[in-house]
Order: structure tokens, then sequence, then C-alpha cells
């Protein structure tokens, strides 16, 4: 009865280890599939019209602020509503995102 339970555990740790290891190539590759899906939008970006680009990257950096302002600050009575609500989401995506991308796509070698 040992040598079954032995072999059980055995096979689930294996089971586990090859579930993350596989997990982990996964994210690895996803992470570098966004990172230059976000360098080829920056890049087409600014082929297109740099003047374009800086007016958006001006109007995500004030709504990362805003969204950013928000949700550090003191809670007010109530819920966010309309506006507040909107910058607090994109600002917690892109938090989110950052997160992402500094623990997978450092150990991309595709850099």
């Amino acid at each position: 009865m040992g040598v079954r339970r032995a072999a059980k555990r055995v096979d689930d740790f294996l089971t586990e280890t090859v579930g993350e290891a596989i997990a982990e190539v996964i994210l690895n590759l996803l992470a570098c599939a966004l990172l230059g899906c976000l360098a080829l939008i920056a890049y087409l970006s600014w082929s297109y019209n740099p003047r374009l680009t800086l007016a958006g990257v001006g109007l995500l950096s004030l709504t990362l602020a805003h969204g950013g302002w928000k949700s550090f600050r003191a809670p007010v009575k109530g819920r966010r509503r309309g506006l507040a609500a909107l910058t607090v989401a994109i600002f917690t995506l892109a938090a989110m995102t950052s997160l992402f991308l500094l623990l997978y796509a450092t150990g991309c070698d595709c850099l």
C-alpha cells in the first residue's frame, strides 16, 4: 500500500511541475507578444503622424494621472461615477499590464 501512495505522490508532483513549466512558457510568450504589439503600435503611430502620437500620449498620460489620483486619494462618500470610474479602470488596467510585463517580459529573449 505504501508503494502505491508514494507513486501517486510522485505522479502528482511531476504533473504539477510540468504544468507550472508549461504555464511559465505560455506567460513568457504572451508577455513577449504583448511587448512586441505595443512597440509595433508605437512605431506605426509615430510613422503615420508624430504630432498626433504625442497628442495621444499626452491624453493617455492625463487619463492615467487622473485615474491614479482618484484611486489613491481619500475615499469620498458614494461610488465613483462617470469619468472618474472610467479613468480609475484605465489606470488599473495599465498598472496590471505594467506589472505583468515587469514580471514576465524581463525574461524575454526577444530584446
